[in-house]
């Protein structure tokens, strides 16, 4: 497994009761587009949907994504 950054909207979401479509419409981009977000597709993240997000969540970048290390060589994750 690789390191890899895992995206926490759907924490987020459910933590303020909103749902993916208001979300969509308070932050300006379509629902795929935060589906893909939310489910951990997207390659990359804007800095301003990123300000975005924070700013209709009401929390920090560090609340929506977390970094997890993967596997070293010959190792497995308890």
């Amino acid at each position: 497994m690789e390191d890899e950054i895992v995206v926490n909207i759907d924490v987020m979401l459910a933590r303020r009761k909103m749902s993916v479509t208001e979300l969509s419409e308070r932050i300006g981009i379509t629902m795929a587009n935060v589906s893909i977000l939310k489910n951990g597709k997207a390659k990359a993240i804007k800095f301003s949907t990123l300000a975005k997000l924070c700013k209709v969540l009401d929390c920090q970048p560090g609340d929506l994504l977390e970094y997890r290390e993967g596997e070293k060589s010959g190792e497995k994750q308890a």
